[in-house]
């Protein structure tokens, strides 16, 4: 189907250029196993499963079947003082693949809804303790939590937020992307002392203000930066020691994208929140959810008054959706049965030995990756660091593979059924491209 000019204004588009898109459009039409079909009927390679969304391909039969049963059977089901059976079994599930501790799942729709409700509940577990003052978040520079009023005030990307003013109260510790470790292959050796930088944010605030360090084990949206050696570590302890709540956002790491179920699993750090969104579902339905430990759950139950009570004001119209659910557990199963983490593992040091050889392009200034994610910096173009990349991203396209430009950096996250050769192909694409350029 093709589009006009015209057709295609209505639709103000998300995170996009607007103008050049809509001069220029890039329309997929289909998409099974590995690859897209654009409008034009070409084959593009799906070099960042979505947006870090469809790690089993697309088009799989048995999430496609699980969704349709559903929604014959029961297509919506209100999720307020109502329930149904498919919630429960995902929750339950849910907590089965997170680390042990993680015990109660609260469904919202997305990324950025899960991230506001954890810092909603993070923000009402205390004051249901009766310590209010503990209103502060703690974020980190570069980090990206979604785009709602709180995922943009804990996040640290300026791009995101000096068009909209205040949002919550926060504050922010250093990224880890240091000059020492540039070209690093998996976990960077140095970078844990910069944990510490969250002893003197409690030395400025006090404990006694701050209710939550939030973190996103592995940065994804900044460029793929993948943790310090005990780094994490640091955080838990430092948390621990000032009673403040570890957050683990893990929207993009979570169900197999590090080789583990979870970032907590892989790196062996426990947060009492954590979020997850995008894999949980293939991308196929919007759902999105926060797991919490038995304290934060069971001060909400206790102090909730008369049981008849809503002890947390907050949720969504399509919490839990049954349609959702159906795919959520539909996709879990897959990745079970599937063996797909083991396909992550057996993977990750293909794309690591390939994408480490574009070092040699003058344009590359460094490179980084852990499991199937590896995030490649270029050098600025003059006056326009965000232009290179946005080239780069376009030239992949022309040879049919799809990657994500952002700030001044390449993201690669291939399907978790991607081959070697496949892999190959995505990293030669990048390499071809930047030789055009330089």
């Amino acid at each position: 189907m093709t589009l006009s000019r015209k057709q295609l204004e209505a639709h103000w588009m998300p995170f996009t250029g607007n103008r050049q898109f809509k001069d220029n459009p890039r329309l997929m039409a289909s998409a099974k196993g590995a690859y897209y079909t654009d409008t034009e009927g070409r084959e593009i390679f799906d070099g960042l499963s979505g947006l870090w969304t469809c790690g089993a391909g697309h088009g799989r039969e048995e999430i496609t079947a699980a969704v349709s049963r559903q929604m014959a059977e029961l297509d919506y089901s209100p999720g307020f003082q109502y329930g149904h059976a498919l919630s429960f079994e995902l929750a339950n599930k849910v907590v089965e693949l997170t680390p042990s501790g993680l015990d109660y799942v609260f469904f919202t729709d997305s990324g950025s809804e899960a991230i506001d409700t954890a810092l909603k509940m993070a923000r009402g577990y205390w004051r249901t303790l009766g310590r209010p003052g503990k209103t502060k978040f703690i974020g980190r520079m570069k980090g990206y939590h979604g785009v709602n009023y709180g995922g943009v005030g804990v996040g640290g990307i300026a791009f995101n937020r000096k068009l909209f003013g205040e949002t919550v109260d926060a504050d922010h510790i250093s990224h880890t992307l240091l000059e020492e470790n540039k070209f690093s292959r998996g976990m960077p050796e140095v970078g844990a002392h910069l944990a510490d930088e969250l002893e003197q944010l409690v030395l400025l605030h006090d404990a006694s203000n701050i209710a939550a360090l939030i973190v996103e084990p592995l940065s994804g949206t900044a460029g793929v930066l993948p943790p310090p050696k005990g780094y994490l570590n640091r955080l838990r302890e430092i948390c621990d020691k000032h009673e403040i709540l570890l957050i683990f956002d893990e929207v993009i790491t979570g169900f197999g994208r590090m080789g583990s179920m979870t970032a907590a699993e892989e790196f062996a750090v426990t947060p009492d929140i954590m979020t997850l969104a995008k894999q949980i579902t293939n991308g196929t339905v919007p759902l999105g959810a926060v797991v919490v430990g038995a304290e934060i759950y069971s001060t909400f139950m206790h102090k909730g008054g008369d049981d008849y009570m809503v002890e947390f004001p907050h949720g969504y119209t399509y919490s839990g959706h049954p349609v959702a659910c159906a795919a959520a557990l539909a996709t879990l199963d897959i990745l079970q049965n599937d063996k797909l983490l083991d396909r992550v593992k057996a993977m990750a040091p293909v794309l690591e030995t390939a994408v480490h050889g574009l070092r040699e392009s003058a344009l590359v200034t460094d490179i980084r990756n852990y499991g199937l994610a590896a995030g490649i910096s270029l050098a600025h173009c003059p006056g326009q660091p965000l232009k290179r990349p946005f080239e780069v991203g376009l030239k992949c396209l022309e040879k049919g593979f799809y990657v994500r430009w952002g700030a001044d950096t390449i993201q690669l996250a291939p399907p978790f059924i991607a081959d070697e050769e496949q892999i190959h192909g995505l990293v030669n694409a990048v390499a071809e491209s930047l030789d055009e350029l330089d």
